[in-house]
Parts: C-alpha cells; sequence; structure tokens
C-alpha cells in the first residue's frame, strides 16, 4: 500500500514507541515517571532520543491522536493568587489501548473480530480483512481510505460533537456498504448527501472534492 512509503511513518513508530515505553516502565499515572505526561515533557524527550524537531512532533502526534493511537487526556484544577483564584488547564498525553495493540500485536482482551464465524474467503466476495476487524471488498478499498481521512479531517473540525458524532456514523455505515461486492446505492446516496451536507458546514469542501471521484459511480 502507498501508507508503506509515507517518509513520516517512521517517526510516527518512533513517538508511537515513547509513549509505549512510557506505559510500560511508568511507577504512577502523571509526573516524572507517570505513563501519561505534559507535551513539552514529550518533545523534550523525543528531541533527545530521536533529535526530532518540534514540528515533526506535534504534527505527526496530530495524526496519531486522530487515529487513536494516542490518546490526550486534560486536567482542570483551580490556581489561587493574590486577590482571587483562576482556573488552570494541564493536558496530558498517553498511549491509548489501539497504541499498545500495534506494537505489541494484539491481546485476546481485544474486542472480537465483528465477522468472527465466518469464513469470508467462501462468501465469492474479493474482500480485505483490515486491522480494526472490518473487511472491505478489495475493489473499494481506496474509497474507504478516502473515507477514513475525510473522517479524521471531521473530527478535528469546528463543528458541534452531535454534528460530529453524526457524520462519523454516516461514513461508517458507508465503509459498511463497501464489504459488499454490490453496495447498495440508495443508501450511499443517502449517506452522502449528509456526509456533503455537514462537511461544507465545516469549510471541507476541498476535502469532498478529493473522494468524490470515488464515490461518483455510486450517485
Amino acid at each position: 500500500m502507498t501508507t508503506a512509503m509515507n517518509p513520516n511513518d517512521a517517526v510516527r513508530k518512533q513517538i508511537l514507541q515513547y509513549f509505549y515505553e512510557r506505559n510500560h516502565n511508568g511507577t504512577s499515572t502523571y509526573g516524572k515517571k507517570g505513563s501519561a505526561l505534559k507535551i513539552s515533557d514529550a518533545k523534550r524527550e523525543l528531541k533527545a532520543r530521536y533529535g526530532l524537531n518540534q514540528p515533526s512532533v506535534i504534527s505527526n502526534l496530530t495524526y496519531l491522536l486522530d487515529r487513536e493511537w494516542v490518546k490526550k487526556h486534560e486536567i482542570q484544577k483551580t490556581v489561587f493568587v493574590n486577590g482571587g483564584t483562576i482556573p488552570a488547564t494541564t493536558t496530558w498525553y498517553r498511549i491509548s489501548a489501539a497504541g499498545i495493540d500495534k506494537i505489541e500485536g494484539g491481546s485476546e482482551f481485544e474486542p472480537k473480530d465483528r465477522f468472527e464465524g465466518i469464513k469470508l474467503t467462501a462468501t465469492g466476495t474479493n474482500v480485505i480483512t483490515l486491522g480494526d476487524g472490518n473487511v472491505v471488498n478489495a475493489q473499494f478499498s481506496e474509497l474507504r481510505e478516502h473515507l477514513d481521512d475525510l473522517k479524521s479531517l471531521l473530527t478535528a473540525a469546528k463543528l458541534d460533537e452531535k454534528q460530529k458524532f453524526e457524520v462519523v456514523v454516516d461514513i461508517e455505515s458507508m465503509k459498511d456498504q463497501l464489504a459488499k461486492e454490490c453496495p447498495d446505492k440508495t443508501i450511499l446516496q443517502r449517506l452522502w448527501q449528509g456526509i456533503e451536507h455537514v462537511t461544507k458546514l465545516a469549510g471541507l469542501v476541498e476535502a469532498t472534492s478529493k473522494v468524490w471521484p470515488y464515490i461518483k459511480p455510486f450517485l
């Protein structure tokens, strides 16, 4: 796949490995020896270990966050100052369960394959099994990749949480149809109309144009 040739993948692996080791060796949740740490500490230690500059750390960490290999957690507290108090927020970063599974190769505690018990090779459909346990018909794999990219952009966009939730559900429903040899065009048309509406609200018209050549045959 083209992602294997992405030059950023080497940096992403370094960052994920770093967070994995923090979690593996941590003696507490937060703090100097904690599994979670602040972005300033991560940038400093990644530079010392791998020579990564700040833009490289931030851009690739953003990708890992969007893909949910790494989790972000905020803690709010009140700071006392002369004359009163002010709110303060500290953001912590740590590897997620998905990130740990990525490095360790999975666990019996992972959610079961949604298609467990079905012999996919006997369905007569040329499908690809993905890392998340889902499948996609081989002829629609590029469309699914573009839908994943669009989902990442939408979840990071300036939309309210309800809009994000509903558009993600629509995208996932569309991806489910792509496991079939003959996806239901009526369903895909309806789902795409909703997705396209939300992407316009988010100002991501250019992003939908990248998906359009692949979804057009269904419309």
